[in-house]
């Protein structure tokens, strides 16, 4: 088991720098950032003195050098970077120092302030919103799947594979629209909702304060899509399950129906489920941008999304690489919960 984590991890390392690769080309290979870190206002010496200062006076090769030396975990940094950056972690050594430290990922073009904060501010959002969708996508999902599987080609059958039919084809951002139009706006009066709002709402005093209230619309409209998933890859491998000589033996021995569906059955059939859960738990945490952006949530998908529109390309690479980190070891653990969870799989 040991070893077959270690290559997992292995593997996403070399994910991980391909992601890293891909976001320097995009975000800083091309253009001059100098003048969007300078604005309208700023002359030659100001240009001159951030081009140093983001290393835009290198090679681009250099530059990259730099950019994973301040992303990397173990590195080398003077006195000088240590301070102005503001780094966290161990240094040992003279006036270049061996760092183990935070991951830099450098400081905002519009508000100076550290991306790594920055996106720490909005994760609880963000993984907030991702465990409430995923959590209803699973308490409603795997019970309708099996109801569906038992009752097969019944009523109850039909309206849950039609269900998920529609929810699969229904793109986030389009549902999103469609209930808060709906259940923040038409029936607003009733159901008490708002179009948007985060997770915290600032009193008169400044105090932040939890409003869950806020979490439902965003919620519901982001687990709709991985609920339909789940609900028909849950009824699929039910029906193959209990099709198997073991189910029928149970059945021989005198178990109740209850017992051989939910115990023997379903424990059974819930690998390809645990992948669709851990999948998209992962897409959830890296693909909530629109959903938080139309409901106002504040989350990393509405951080990027406006620092997108406002060019602040720091913010948007420290948000990729923070998803896909998420996503790796997301996926890393799915692999390990299936030894867990299915007895037929034993890892040597």
């Amino acid at each position: 088991m040991l070893k077959f984590i270690l290559k997992k991890i292995l593997y996403g390392l070399f994910v991980l720098i391909g992601v890293v690769i891909l976001v320097f080309v995009l975000f800083q290979g091309f253009g001059d950032p100098s003048r969007l870190v300078m604005g309208q206002t700023g002359d030659a010496a100001t240009q001159a003195a951030i081009r140093k200062e983001l290393y835009l006076d290198q090679p681009k090769w250099k530059q990259f050098i730099y950019y994973v030396n301040d992303l990397s975990p173990i590195s080398f940094h003077t006195k000088e970077e240590i301070k102005k950056k503001d780094l966290a972690g161990i240094f040992i050594g003279g006036d270049t120092k061996l760092a183990i430290k935070m991951p830099y990922l450098r400081r905002s073009y519009q508000t100076k302030k550290p991306v790594g904060s920055i996106l720490m501010e909005a994760l609880p959002g963000t993984l907030l919103l991702a465990i409430s969708a995923m959590f209803i996508a699973v308490l409603i999902g795997i019970p309708l799947g099996v109801l569906a599987a038992v009752k097969q080609n019944s009523w109850m059958d039909t309206s849950a594979v039609f269900a998920s039919i529609i929810g699969i084809s229904a793109p986030s951002f389009f549902m999103a629209i469609i209930m808060a139009y709906l259940f923040g706006f038409v029936w607003a009066d009733w159901t008490g909702l708002h179009i948007t709002g985060s997770w915290f709402d600032i009193d008169s005093a400044g105090v932040k304060r939890l409003t869950l209230q806020n979490l439902i619309l965003p919620a519901f409209t982001l687990g709709i899509r991985p609920l339909a998933i789940i609900t028909q890859l849950t009824r699929s491998a039910m029906l193959d399950v209990l099709d198997q000589d073991y189910i029928r033996t149970a059945y021989a021995k005198g178990l109740s129906k209850q017992a051989v569906i939910w115990k023997h059955g379903l424990r059974n059939a819930l690998n390809p489920v645990i992948t669709a859960i851990t999948g998209w738990f992962a897409e959830l945490l890296a693909g909530a941008f629109f959903v938080e952006w139309i409901f106002g949530w504040k989350g990393i998908g509405k951080i990027t999304v406006d620092a997108l529109e406002k060019l602040d390309f720091p913010v948007v690479m420290g948000s990729v690489l923070v998803s896909a980190t998420f996503f790796i070891l997301i996926n890393i653990l799915a692999d390990i919960l299936y030894g867990v969870v299915d007895p037929r799989v034993r890892l040597k």
